[in-house]
């Protein structure tokens, strides 16, 4: 499957579109103000031990404390015979491990989410194009995706070859390396240990907390781990980054420099290919289906769920046939909308019932093959007795919608706002509360348009009601700026 990537760069942000047989698959953004920190390789400061948790919270410079759990501390398991007493696991608890004030070597794993800082290892890895260097680790390991037992045996020994005999790291071999000669492989070790050697000499030379290393910047990263023999063309609008560019693929990648090129069209490079168009889609809870089915996708604090609808398509032979080819293209759609909205976490699919498990299997299968597309690892089970498909995405980064929307100001991020009636009611029954307990000349009542205006038409006599009861006039004013939930009442 051929494949174009698209680099949109200006001053404040870099966005990177991959795109198959001219439809969008993935985007990936990254700021200026907010780059991502996983990959980051720092010189920590323990802040603070948690023993009831077996965590850690650990100053890296950033404004959050990072967080370091017990699981994620590669020495646990070496030191374990050096301390008295172990945790649930067999580990040794984290208060033996770490004390208030320790310098420490840590790595970001999982970018801050939220309020949550980020998450930390103590186990370093370096990724390079087809290697990924662990130097606490004599371990070589295979990328699960090479499948084959063969083919995973035969890089094996490649690798195992090039590694010089005093070597007390490891490797992990990824998909690029299929391919690879050993020359390519040597030099990639090569720029590996260079790089780990590098970071340990900053780590002697500069007190905590301190930035050691840090990842590759999104277009970089793009060249290093998208590019492959699929890619027809890596197009780039900037002139001054497709020269850095150029630069970094001839030292590092050179099987790619022939097919980057430097866009200088007069229509902007996302408008030409609609990848604009695309990202506005992308935000919206409902995506439409060719057959006239469509989705509806609700992101929320705990998971994601997609519900899968026949909406106007009646093109089967019967029904079932009619459900059976809704949840056939639905699931080709939610492959899709996972890696291109980046959904990350646990996800509930709600496929239409289907009575034949026939059908029920066929898309299970179609929904998995999709999925094979995407370079994230994810996990899919089968149907549960409510009919729902469970799976779950590694969340690694922000999605689209966080990363370019915030919560409305007015729901709160509900999705949904009172109704002008229910705010009239609500202002009603405030008035007579402070009527009871005040004793102004009059009361006069600051809200929306619409709600006002439904003060004046049809809860006029309401209002007039409750003037005569209260036996004080009742003033209406319009704030422009108020939403229809809020409101005012001023004591005159």
């Amino acid at each position: 499957m051929s494949e174009d990537i698209l680099i949109n760069i200006t001053p404040q942000e870099t966005r990177v579109a991959i795109v198959q047989h001219g439809a969008v698959q993935e985007l990936h953004i990254e700021r200026t103000s907010s780059r991502g920190l996983v990959g980051n390789v720092y010189l920590g400061r323990v802040a603070r031990v948690l023993p009831g948790m077996q965590s850690a919270f650990i100053d890296v410079g950033l404004e959050r404390a990072a967080f370091l759990h017990v699981a994620d501390i590669w020495h646990a398991e070496h030191l374990r015979d050096h301390h008295k007493g172990t945790n649930a696991n067999g580990a040794a608890p984290i208060e033996r491990l770490l004390h208030e004030g320790q310098s420490i070597l840590v790595q970001v794993i999982k970018d801050a989410i939220g309020t949550k800082g980020a998450r930390l290892s103590t186990q370093i890895s370096i990724a390079g194009r087809m290697l990924v260097y662990l130097p606490q680790d004599s371990h070589i390991g295979i990328s699960q995706r090479i499948e084959n037992e063969a083919e995973r045996e035969v890089l094996r020994e490649k690798v195992q070859k090039l590694v010089p005999e005093d070597e007390k790291g490891g490797f992990i071999v990824r998909t690029m390396a299929e391919e690879a000669s050993a020359d390519d492989l040597s030099a990639d070790i090569a720029y590996l240990r260079k790089l780990y050697s590098d970071i340990l000499l900053a780590s002697q030379a500069r007190g905590a907390p301190a930035l050691l290393y840090q990842d590759l910047s999104l277009s970089q990263r793009v060249l290093r781990d998208f590019a492959s023999d699929e890619t027809s063309s890596m197009q780039i609008d900037s002139r001054e980054s497709y020269q850095r560019l150029v630069a970094f693929a001839e030292a590092y990648v050179p099987s790619v420099t022939g097919r980057l090129l430097h866009y200088t069209g007069e229509r902007p490079l996302f408008d030409l290919y609609g990848v604009e168009d695309e990202i506005q889609r992308a935000l919206a809870r409902r995506v439409d289906l060719k057959s006239g089915g469509y989705l509806i996708v609700d992101q929320t604090e705990a998971m994601t769920t997609i519900d899968v609808n026949t909406g106007g398509f009646v093109g089967g032979r019967s029904f079932d046939d009619t459900i059976f080819k809704t949840n056939l293209e639905a699931a080709q759609a939610i492959a899709r909308q996972l890696r291109l909205r980046n959904l990350g976490g646990i996800i509930i699919l709600d496929f239409i019932d289907m009575e034949n498990p026939e059908h029920r299997d066929a898309v299970l299968s179609e929904l998995r093959k999709a999925l094979a597309r995407d370079h994230t690892r994810m996990t899919v089970n089968g149907f549960t007795q409510l009919g729902l498909v469970e799976m779950t995405r590694k969340r690694t980064r922000e999605s689209l919608a966080h990363i370019l929307c915030e919560p409305c100001p007015t729901c709160g991020g509900k999705g949904e706002v009172k109704t002008a009636r229910t705010a009239c009611y609500e202002i009603l029954r405030e008035l007579l509360r402070e009527a009871r307990q005040f004793n102004p000349r009059e009361f006069r009542v600051l809200a929306s348009q619409h709600v006002i205006d439904l003060l004046l038409d049809e809860e006029s006599q309401n209002l007039a009601i409750l003037g005569d009861f209260i036996g004080k006039p009742i003033s209406l004013q319009v704030e422009s700026l108020y939403h229809q939930e809020q409101y005012d009442i001023i004591l005159v």
